[in-house]
């Protein structure tokens, strides 16, 4: 993987990430239409998804700000409740990874026809929680927490969409759209980052292939094109139109089939 392929697949990763489409999934179409190698593309991963966590970080800024404002109070309070609903939606996608990790990555190396099928999942989860129109909660409960991180923990199979399965999983669990979205967001801060340094310490990222002037643009095509991708992605689950990505998504998944 040269440079410049490093660059697309970066910015395909920023604008897929945040849009219900499947990151990992487009990942591994693209890798196949630049027929790069694909040793060392698991790093080239977990590299770019630690460049969309950093834009979701500055996205929501102020946010984060006052939640340790809010959690250095020692006390009790909405910001403490929040991030205690945030550790608990973590607690699936923590066992998947300790128990199951191999596993994910044989499924990574596994082709594009599981890929294309997960994006048909997605796109009838899109479906189904554009139909669905349940009560309207005031708040995100500590159990829809741990539901929407379960599906959370599920979307690591490449073409299942992380952020199209917790959104959708949040609005069928009648939570808000624009309390899901942001909560959606935020939960993967911690697990992407963990996975990132697990595989610094572990020496993981010394023995890939790819070169580290292709990491590097990976990492700040992802970057530059999550920033984008998160602000536009709030504005459309305002306005409800999820629906529409699973169009794309059935598109996508043909795709993904046929190569």
């Amino acid at each position: 993987m040269n440079w410049f392929e490093a660059l697309i697949l970066g910015i395909v990763q920023g604008i897929t990430e945040f849009l219900p489409v499947s990151s990992s999934g487009h990942l591994q179409i693209g890798a196949k239409l630049f027929n790069t190698n694909t040793d060392g593309n698991m790093s080239f991963a977990i590299v770019v998804h630690a460049a969309t966590v950093l834009s979701t970080v500055v996205v929501f800024w102020n946010i984060i700000i006052k939640l340790f404002v809010g959690l250095f109070k020692f006390k009790w309070n909405a910001e403490t409740e929040y991030i205690a609903k945030l550790i608990v939606s973590m607690i699936p996608v923590a066992i998947v990874g300790i128990f199951f990790k191999d596993t994910i990555e044989n499924v990574f190396g596994s082709g594009l026809v599981i890929v294309g099928i997960c994006l048909f999942v997605t796109a009838l989860l899109l479906i189904f929680s554009y139909c669905f129109k349940p009560r309207t909660k005031n708040n995100i409960s500590f159990r829809d927490s741990f539901i929407i991180g379960i599906a959370q923990a599920i979307a690591v199979l490449p073409g299942l969409s992380r952020s199209g399965s917790t959104i959708a999983t949040g609005l069928l669990l009648g939570n808000k759209k624009e309390d899901v979205a942001q909560f959606s967001f935020l939960m993967v801060l911690i697990p992407v980052m963990g996975e990132a340094l697990l595989d610094l310490f572990g020496g993981n990222f010394i023995n890939t292939s790819i070169s580290g002037t292709a990491m590097i643009a990976g990492f700040f095509g992802a970057f530059i094109s999550g920033l984008l991708a998160c602000t536009v992605m709030l504005n459309i689950v305002k306005r409800g139109k999820l629906v529409w990505f699973a169009v794309y998504c059935v598109i996508a998944g043909i795709v993904a089939i046929l190569l």
